[in-house]
């Protein structure tokens, strides 16, 4: 399976460093590619430094993922997730930020990532945006119904506590395996509902 992976500026680094983990697990070709405001999270959030290079912060995000992980600039048009002609099974924003929520939900596209969901809701084929906002605004929520109505899935990093998690690593693996699903690839990071 071919996965394009963004990574934007909202709060959520551990979901998308998991989900990355997931992804290259399951054999996924997968091409990532994260904004300027991402790197910034990611570095505080996962490594503790805010100021740590772009360069040191993708490497330490990918390490040990496999060669089956590809990072792209965010100004990479050529990169093959640009363009509809390209065969990609699915897209996944994730942390998707308000920002560039609006900006897909608009049109617009500024970087490799709204281009990738705009190729996705074009080519009707699967797109996944993972917000984590709270609270949300009218304009939030106008957005991602615009979204939806267009054919994207909406799924909030929001986890359940039904599953007894014991750890912040359980809620994240709830949220991931939600996402997986979506995207109909086998897990098993959280005990399915009856069994």
């Amino acid at each position: 399976m071919r996965v394009f992976l963004g990574i934007t500026g909202a709060s959520g680094a551990p979901y998308a460093r998991r989900l990355l983990q997931a992804l290259a697990a399951s054999d996924c070709e997968v091409g990532v590619s994260v904004s300027g405001a991402a790197i910034e999270v990611l570095a505080t959030e996962l490594y503790g430094d805010a100021r740590l290079s772009r360069d040191e912060t993708l490497a330490r995000l990918t390490e040990g993922a496999g060669e089956n992980v590809v990072v792209h600039e965010p100004n990479d048009w050529r990169a093959p997730y640009a363009s509809g002609s390209a065969k990609v099974d699915a897209y996944v924003v994730c942390p998707c930020s308000m920002g560039t929520l609006g900006t897909i939900a608009s049109g617009a596209m500024q970087n490799l990532i709204h281009r990738a969901a705009s190729v996705a809701l074009k080519e009707e084929r699967k797109l996944v945006l993972c917000p984590r906002e709270t609270p949300l605004s009218a304009i939030h929520l106008e957005n991602m119904l615009t979204l939806r109505r267009a054919g994207a899935t909406i799924l909030f990093l929001a986890p359940g506590f039904y599953h007894g998690a014991e750890t912040v690593d359980d809620l994240v693996d709830f949220v991931v395996g939600r996402i997986l699903d979506q995207l109909g690839i086998e897990n098993a990071l959280v005990p399915r509902w009856g069994r």
